[in-house]
């Protein structure tokens, strides 16, 4: 793995700034000891990133902005599962199914019912997940660096591509609109920080305060 990853600076301020909080400080204190669950459901999380952006090009075929975009994200997202899946295995874990977190569906139960609205909520919280998880890689790097030096080098690595299919989200959001979104926006970012910053009783890569 560490000939293939190349240590690039990213700025991710423009994400720091998007999202309404940080990562908690206990949520990364209890990461480093939960190292088997955040590597498993990472794997799982890049595994649904794809799945996502699958059905939403089968959904939207007429699309054609969405579609080349969505094609690009999916071949990285399959990509970084592998990539996850070869670190699983070097750390002699046994990659199995876990319960889901309840970030994702909490979300999408917001979800408008009718079109286009429908269309561009998806994006939006497409957007919000990506932008979540670049953070997380962002703020796990100085708590593995000692521990796990080739796990922080390759969470640096997946902040270029992350961060881009943060923006490839929100702009598509925007460009299909045709109105402001500002309002949607701000109405689902609250939902997610209520999500990070509350107390959640199950360790996922995006659930919130441990308990």
């Amino acid at each position: 793995m560490a000939e293939k990853v190349a240590e690039k600076s990213v700025d991710i301020s423009p994400i720091q700034q998007f999202l309404y909080c940080g990562t908690p400080k206990a949520w990364l204190d209890h990461a480093v000891e939960e190292l088997e669950t955040l590597l498993i459901d990472h794997a799982h999380c890049e595994k649904k990133a794809a799945a996502t952006a699958v059905k939403l090009m089968f959904r939207y075929p007429e699309r054609l902005d969405l579609l080349k975009k969505l094609s690009q994200l999916i071949r990285e997202e399959v990509l970084h599962f592998e990539q996850v899946l070869e670190f699983i295995e070097q750390q002699g874990i046994k990659y199995r199914a876990i319960k889901p977190s309840r970030y994702a569906a909490s979300l999408h139960q917001y979800v408008a019912k009718d079109e286009p609205q429908r269309f561009i909520d998806g994006l939006i919280i497409g957007g919000i997940i990506e932008a979540r998880s670049c953070e997380r890689f962002h703020a796990l790097v100085p708590y593995l660096k000692d521990s796990h030096p080739e796990l922080a080098k390759y969470y640096r690595f997946l902040l270029k591509s992350e961060s881009r299919h943060f923006m490839d989200y929100i702009d598509l959001a925007k460009q299909y609109a045709g109105s402001d979104i500002d309002e949607r926006l701000d109405f689902f970012l609250q939902k997610e920080q209520e999500l990070i910053e509350s107390p959640d009783p199950l360790f996922r890569f995006h659930s919130g305060v441990p308990v």
